[in-house]
C-alpha cells in the first residue's frame, strides 16, 4: 500500500532527502544484503524520503531486473515509514517498464531521469515526460537537467497535462531559471534541490523557497549532513558557513577533479567509514589512490 499524496507531498516539502548508493559485491551483482542494512541505517537516522536507484545509484547502469530487486528490497524495508521513491528514464518504452516494476513493488514515486544520450527539441521533452508520466499511477517528480531541461511555461504545462505530476527536481542550479518557474508554477509543485552536492547551494535554494535537497554525502557523512540542513533551516548561519567551508568546499574541489566522481566519491566514501558498497560500473570509475586519501582526510576532518 502506497503512501497517500499528501503525505508523499509533506516527506518532499519538509526534510532531508537521502539518495542511497547501490550496494554491489566483489563480482559487481547486487548485494541485497549489506544493501538492506544501508536503507534501515538511513530511515533511522531521520531522513523524509529514500530514492532508490537513483543517480547516485547508478540507475544508468542497472538491468530492469536488477531494478526489480532493489525496489523490491527498499519498500520491504522501509515498510511505510517514509516515501520510497524509485528512478525511472532512458527511452520512453525502457522508463515505462521501470515505472510498472515500481508500481509492482509498492514504490509511493517515480523521480523521471531525461531521455537517453540524443539532444531534444522542447515539444520533444514535454511528449517523452507526458508519455511516461500517463503510464503510472504513481506519483512523479520531474528531474529538471541535461537535456531534458524545461523552461517555466512547459514545466506548468506539463504539471497541467499530468495530475499525477506532484514535484520538480532541479538539476541545473539556475537559480534565476528556477526562481522563475517557482513564481509561474506555484504551489502546484514541490521542489527539490537536486544539483550534485545541492548542500554547496542550499542557501541559494531556500531563498527562493526550495527547503528540500538531495544529500548524496550523507551516504558516508549522515550525521554532519543531517547537521547542515538542520542549522539550515534553523537559521544557524555560522554552522552553516563553517560546514561548507570545512567540509563542501574541499569536497566539491575534489568531486570536480574527473568526471564522474559526483557518484564514485561517494562510494570510496561509504567504504573509507567502514560500510563499503562495491565498485561503481563502468563507464564510471572509482577515485584514484590520490584522490581517495584526499576524501579520507576531508571525511577525518570533519568527523
Amino acid at each position: 500500500m502506497t503512501l497517500s499524496v499528501e503525505r508523499i507531498r509533506q516527506s518532499l516539502s519538509d526534510g532531508l532527502l537521502s539518495f542511497p548508493v547501490t550496494d554491489l559485491d566483489a563480482s559487481g551483482r547486487f548485494n541485497a544484503d549489506t544493501y538492506r542494512e544501508r536503507i534501515e541505517r538511513f530511515v533511522q537516522q531521520g531522513v523524509s524520503s529514500v530514492f532508490v536507484a537513483g543517480g547516485t545509484g547508478e540507475f544508468f547502469s542497472l538491468s530492469l531486473e536488477e531494478y526489480r530487486e532493489i525496489v523490491r528490497v527498499a519498500v520491504e524495508v522501509v515498510d511505510g515509514r517514509v516515501p520510497v521513491i524509485a528512478s525511472a528514464g532512458r527511452s520512453v518504452p525502457e522508463a515505462q517498464r521501470f515505472c510498472q516494476a515500481a508500481e509492482e513493488a509498492g514504490c509511493d514515486g517515480i523521480l523521471l531521469m531525461p531521455p537517453y544520450l540524443t539532444e531534444c527539441p522542447t515539444e520533444g521533452i514535454v511528449e517523452y515526460a507526458r508519455a511516461v508520466i500517463d503510464s503510472t499511477s504513481l506519483q512523479v517528480i520531474y528531474y529538471n537537467r541535461a537535456n531534458g531541461i524545461l523552461d517555466a511555461d512547459n514545466v506548468k504545462a506539463l504539471a497541467a497535462a499530468c495530475p499525477n505530476m506532484i514535484g520538480l527536481k532541479d538539476g541545473v542550479g539556475n537559480m534565476a531559471a528556477l526562481n522563475d518557474t517557482i513564481k509561474t508554477v506555484g504551489d502546484r509543485l514541490v521542489y527539490i534541490g537536486g544539483v550534485p552536492t545541492a548542500e554547496i547551494i542550499a542557501e541559494a535554494y531556500l531563498s527562493i523557497g526550495v527547503n528540500t535537497y538531495s544529500s548524496a554525502v550523507y551516504n558516508f557523512m549522515p550525521e554532519m549532513a543531517m547537521k547542515f540542513y538542520r542549522a539550515l533551516r534553523g537559521g544557524d548561519s555560522a554552522t552553516v558557513q563553517a560546514i561548507i567551508r570545512d567540509f563542501f568546499i574541499p569536497f566539491c574541489r575534489l568531486r570536480d577533479r574527473k568526471k564522474g566522481y559526483a557518484v564514485s566519491l561517494i562510494k570510496a566514501g561509504t567504504d573509507i567509514v567502514g560500510q563499503p558498497a562495491g565498485d561503481v560500473r563502468a563507464p564510471l570509475t572509482m577515485p584514484t589512490p590520490t584522490d581517495r586519501e584526499a576524501l579520507a582526510a576531508i571525511i577525518s576532518n570533519n568527523r
